[in-house]
């Protein structure tokens, strides 16, 4: 399967120091604030980085079950491999994950910058349709972080 080079990038200042900010993203109570219903994270390479959405879904179909955390630098950046939504289902039992990195920069005391790219796409038209999907998808996670 080929990769194309298409590329989903968002960036939003939120409110919050950097550390902050980074545990949001990096443990079981600050991704509850603002993404998913429930999770499983654990921040190691290799752990579990699986977002549950559709908790009365059957197992597997819930979220991001079999994501992992890709890399990391403390408060500095975040990468974990994505999987497609249930909703597609012929594309999400092919098994393959796209990636996502998630950079943080201090603006201020106050403030942090936010930098999420998701990339990963195979080059076939087939994906377009969970391309735009995420389009708008983590325009709304992120905007659930304030």
């Amino acid at each position: 399967m080929a990769i194309s080079a298409k590329q989903i990038v968002k960036r939003k200042v939120v409110k919050g120091r950097i550390d902050e900010i980074w545990k949001k993203w990096t443990t079981h109570e600050g991704l509850k604030t603002f993404f998913g219903r429930d999770n499983k994270v654990e921040l190691k390479i290799g752990g579990a980085f699986e977002i549950y959405f559709l908790l009365d879904n059957p197992e597997g179909l819930r979220g991001s079950e079999g994501c992992k955390v890709l890399s990391y630098l403390p408060s500095r950046m975040l990468s974990f491999s994505w999987n497609v939504p249930p909703k597609f289902k012929e594309l999400r039992e092919s098994g393959h994950k796209t990636w996502v990195v998630v950079m943080f920069d201090e603006i201020d005391e106050n403030g942090t910058e936010i930098s999420l790219t998701h990339l990963g796409w195979p080059e076939e038209a087939e994906w377009d349709p969970v391309f735009d999907y995420f389009v708008d998808a983590w325009d709304q996670v992120l905007s659930g972080i304030d």
